[in-house]
């Protein structure tokens, strides 16, 4: 007793630093839970045929891992990137040539390609652009010509400004003039074919305010 008397002040001291630290185990979070997932691994362009050097894996938590991502025993090798990616953004099937480009729009679009009448004029396109889509019948010679608007502020998904051989559309050769926009249902029947019946061009839009 006489010891406890004497050295009260270090007990009680000892007693609070056991119950902060207690309290502090109690409130830090449990570790989350990760999972292996895949990135890239450098700066990458759209249109990109993904190599074995152009991602690595990472550990996410599992929670923040977005939907459609590829996991680290799903490599993408060989698969064209539909966007830009920067180091370090985990790879999805949104950012990949694929059905997942249409993730986001929706129910009932469809990928539509178009091949436009003045190829030069793709390389003021970027996947992410909204275009009208116009189509031009009729010359000034045998009969007068005529604009129709096929598609108004579709989203453009891919070019042939951004495409490559390796990829799963045509050639380069062959895909010249190429775009893919999406379209809802009446706009995709408008546009399927388009290109047999007139000359297509596109008209840089903007959103309409929200």
């Amino acid at each position: 007793m006489r010891w406890l008397d004497r050295n009260r002040r270090l007990v009680v001291a000892l007693l609070l630093c056991l119950a902060a630290g207690l309290a502090v185990h109690q409130l830090t979070p449990a570790p989350a839970s990760t999972v292996a997932a895949f990135a890239a691994a450098r700066d990458l362009p759209a249109g990109a045929v993904l190599g074995a050097d152009d991602v690595a894996v990472l550990n996410v938590p599992r929670t923040l891992l977005p939907d459609g991502s590829y996991g680290g025993t799903d490599p993408p090798a060989g698969k064209q990137l539909a966007a830009a990616l920067r180091k370090g953004q985990l790879l999805s099937d949104s950012q990949i040539l694929g059905p997942g480009m249409l993730a986001g729009s929706p129910p009932g679009s469809a990928a539509v390609p178009l091949r436009m009448a003045d190829p030069a004029s793709i390389q003021l396109l970027s996947p992410g652009q909204l275009v009208n889509v116009v189509m031009t019948t009729g010359d000034s010679l045998d009969q007068p010509a005529a604009s129709q608007l096929l598609a108004a502020a579709v989203p453009v998904l891919w070019t042939s400004q951004h495409g490559s051989q390796a990829g799963p559309w045509p050639a380069s050769g062959e895909a010249d003039g190429l775009v893919v926009v999406a379209a809802d249902a009446d706009q995709a029947r408008r546009l399927a074919g388009a290109s047999t019946q007139g000359k297509l061009f596109f008209v840089l839009v903007t959103a309409a305010p929200g």
